[in-house]
């Protein structure tokens, strides 16, 4: 999950793209660099580890300049080493790059052949080797670029300066995103809008196959032929962590859109960019030889409990015994000795979950919490914590709470997996690659809110909705309806889409919306059949699915919104927040209390 940032403008660059690569280390990176256009040459600045190398680098040797580029690198080809750290280049032109290039081994050695010399292990010193090739023959910076992005193979998102070209900046986006953002004479370049917060508000999204030119005074796009195309500036939300609402309406709205943030920091903690593995604390008992584990929360928190109970078991082949935490506590279950207590409690002050927690103590119980607050109660009793970054959460209705706990989940899985012998190391790396992605996923789920506002229109009508959904998005369908409850008063049940025949078909009828969470996968034609089922007893579907489900859906149901898609295994996380943002809508819609609803309070410390 490398990270992006490009200007060109009026301002010393530098110190411009050294905070943007700040607000970028949510994603995991082993190395980071700076090149800029210094009287029209280029010059860089490079480090291996930590942002603080590349900053003590530059109080050495300052680099002056208005137009650069820079870049967090996650290392593929070659190790994570200063020579390996981007910007790649040569003194015609510099290249920072995320993603890989599958045919850079084939375009080595043309350019070998050539005469090139290649300095570093990596493949994407291959594009800026390519575009030199180009410049070097006499083509343009905007010809070298195109005939460049022609020969690539892969994924990518690249940013790239010039010598002698004070002005310019060039992007080019393949199956990776970037962003175009918009200043004041000024103009930017970056791996989603999260990277360009808080230098701008207005932004463009390249389409796959994209590339353009920016300049001061704004930005040119081409598609993948090299026509003009245009490509809209929308206005985004602020990105901020703050207690206060900063310019929201309400704390809700703030904390929805402080998921993408929320989920990067979450894994940042989790996981070591520079071997791409699940990295827990010192813990005080093996992973290896727990016998079971035995999951109990409340309310959201208890979703994504369940979650993690089909992630636990199909991942890494752990038995998981779940049970809402008032209930466990008065159940009295026997317990394998020696077994996992897992608990998850957004304030780490809940009662009944505290309660269980002794409980489960008592009853020879490994205690592990998954808590936002690390000094709760909670946290002294536990014998380790996994800590959610999710920093302060004022709203009632939890929102970003939900998706960290879901990113503690994860890692963990991994974690037990590995020593489980469930996963390989390469499937542990594929799976950590996939949640690195989550962040800038997250991030345009909120380019849908106009459909999901659509939907709010449908919904805020209704006394009664049904949600559905299968596998692990059966609890991202009772987080929905739990959250419509709690701020818009709308009654809300959620079923497994398997069991509507079997009880809930009989409330089907025109004014009943039913939303479903369907992502693509094994389950997406049982519970399509499901919906059908619906649609023929008058049902008003609502369809959360993905970019490849859509295409199924659009004649079925009323309401299509297109997720990003992702793998199964983190699709529950990415589906989470439009629910909840469906919620929202649907209270703003109602006028009820949003960030206190009523009889509801944040933390539930009494049973």
């Amino acid at each position: 999950m490398c990270g992006i940032v490009g200007v060109v403008g009026g301002r010393d660059a530098t110190p411009i793209i050294f905070d943007a690569l700040r607000r970028l280390e949510y994603r995991g990176y082993d190395s980071a660099g700076i090149a800029t256009l210094v009287d029209g040459r280029i010059e860089r600045r490079r480090a291996a580890g930590k942002l603080d190398n590349l900053a003590s680098v530059l109080a050495r040797a300052p680099l002056a300049g208005v137009t650069g580029i820079g870049h967090t690198r996650w290392a593929t080809h070659g190790a994570p080493t200063e020579n390996n750290a981007h910007p790649h280049g040569t003194p015609r032109v510099s290249v920072v790059h995320n993603g890989i290039i599958e045919n850079f081994e084939a375009l080595r050695r043309e350019l070998e052949q050539a005469g090139y010399v290649f300095v570093t292990e990596t493949d994407s010193e291959t594009v800026a080797q390519l575009v030199d090739f180009h410049l070097a023959r006499g083509l343009s910076p905007r010809e070298a670029a195109f005939a460049t992005l022609r020969r690539l193979e892969g994924a990518y998102a690249l940013a790239m300066i010039f010598a002698g070209h004070d002005d310019l900046l060039i992007g080019a986006r393949h199956g990776a995103p970037l962003v175009v953002g918009y200043g004041e004479n000024e103009m930017f370049l970056g791996s989603d809008s999260l990277a360009l917060a808080p230098l701008t508000r207005r932004i463009a999204y390249l389409d796959d196959g994209d590339w353009v030119m920016v300049t001061p005074e704004g930005a040119e796009f081409f598609d993948a032929s090299g026509e003009r195309v245009e490509r809209a500036v929308r206005t985004t939300a602020l990105i901020a962590g703050s207690v206060g609402k900063d310019g929201y309406r309400h704390y809700m709205d703030k904390e929805l859109h402080e998921h993408p943030v929320v989920i990067g920091q979450t894994l940042q903690r989790l996981i070591d960019p520079a071997t791409r593995r699940v990295v827990l604390p010192d813990l005080p008992f093996d992973l290896a030889s727990l016998p079971r584990a035995a999951v109990t929360a409340c309310g959201s928190a208890f979703y994504a409990g369940l979650i993690g109970r089909y992630w636990l078991e199909a991942v890494a082949g752990l038995p998981v015994d779940i049970d809402v935490a008032s209930e466990l506590r008065y159940r009295d279950p026997p317990l394998t000795p020696g077994g996992l207590g897992l608990l998850i409690s957004q304030s780490g002050e809940t009662a009944d979950t505290l309660a269980a927690l002794r409980g489960m103590r008592a009853r020879g119980q490994h205690i592990l919490s998954v808590l936002n607050v690390e000094q709760s109660t909670m946290a002294r009793e536990s014998d380790v914590v996994l800590g959610t970054v999710a920093g302060p959460e004022i709203s009632v209705a939890s929102t970003k709470a939900f998706t960290a706990q879901l990113s503690v989940l994860a890692c963990l899985t991994i974690a037990i997996g590995r020593a489980r012998g469930t996963l390989s190391l390469t499937q542990e790396q594929e799976l950590v690659a996939e949640l690195l992605d989550l962040p800038s996923r997250a991030n345009e789920v909120f380019d849908q809110a106009p459909a999901i506002r659509a939907m709010a229109a449908v919904v805020a009508e209704a006394r009664d909705v049904l949600y559905l959904g299968r596998g692990s998005a059966f609890p991202v369908a009772m987080e929905g309806a739990l959250k419509l409850k709690e701020v818009s008063y709308i009654h809300a049940e959620a079923y497994a889409a398997g069991e509507m025949k079997h009880g809930p078909i009989s409330l089907i009828d025109s004014t009943v919306p039913i939303v479903a969470t369907l992502p693509s996968g094994r389950l997406f034609e049982k519970t399509l059949s499901n919906l059908q089922e619906a649609r023929a007893r008058g049902g008003r579907l609502l369809v959360f699915t993905d970019t490849q489900g859509a295409p199924r859906l659009r004649d079925l149901a009323e309401i299509v919104v297109a997720l990003p898609t992702v793998s199964e295994f983190t699709a529950p996380v990415l589906q989470t927040i439009p629910v909840q943002m469906l919620a929202y809508e649907v209270a703003l819609l109602k006028g009820t209390d949003v960030d206190q609803p009523r009889n509801l309070a944040k933390s539930v410390t009494v049973e």
